[in-house]
């Protein structure tokens, strides 16, 4: 019961990413409370969503969906060689892959003062958003959100920097629970772009 449960909670909150841009941790708390079940529902894991992620765009967004996410990874490397002295490394959905239109960019930081990249921003006059975030070890993160125009798309994009220390680097690249890296450089991004299928 409790597999077909945590199953069905999945491919809800995978429509919930993919046609309403949710982050996951929402997604499946909100796709919870559309199925009715009770609040302290055991909830599937990241990977679980990920696959169901895969399986909706392959059945509903397979003509659209590669075309969305290499436009966000062009935008993403614009922000990441604008942010170069920071070790700008790209993580979540546009790296993973499963990225749409509706999808945030996210890139993380490394920077010798965390306030660097924030004077940075101002010295270029770009207007952005500071706010708290969940980092990659669960711990509170800020983050600098701004809007950028993605061309390809014709419409603006949410980006946001995580800004974290330069010590953070070294378990950032550990593998995750697939043994895939959890977030790319410059150069990982450009090799992405690369690549005839994405």
């Amino acid at each position: 019961m409790e597999n077909t449960t945590t199953t069905e909670i999945a491919n809800t909150a995978a429509r919930l990413v993919v046609e309403e841009g949710l982050e996951w941790g929402p997604a499946k708390r909100r796709a919870v409370r559309q199925l009715g079940l009770p609040a302290r529902t055991a909830l599937p894991d990241n990977d679980q969503v990920e696959d169901a992620v895969r399986d909706y765009i392959a059945l509903f967004c397979a003509d659209t969906q590669p075309g969305e996410l290499r436009a966000l990874r062009r935008l993403a490397l614009v922000w990441m060689e604008r942010m170069a002295p920071f070790r700008p490394h790209l993580g979540g959905a546009v790296w993973h892959g499963t990225a749409t239109r509706l999808s945030d960019i996210y890139l993380q930081l490394f920077c010798d003062d965390s306030k660097s990249a924030e004077i940075a921003l101002i010295d270029h006059h770009v207007d952005y958003e500071p706010q708290t975030v969940t980092g990659f070890h669960g711990e509170p993160v800020e983050a600098l959100s701004l809007g950028a125009m993605c061309p390809e798309l014709g419409e603006m994009v949410g980006v946001h920097l995580l800004v974290y220390d330069l010590d953070d680097l070294r378990g950032a690249l550990r593998p995750d629970s697939r043994g895939r890296i959890p977030r790319g450089d410059i150069a990982a991004v450009r090799r992405l772009l690369q690549e005839p299928s994405t």
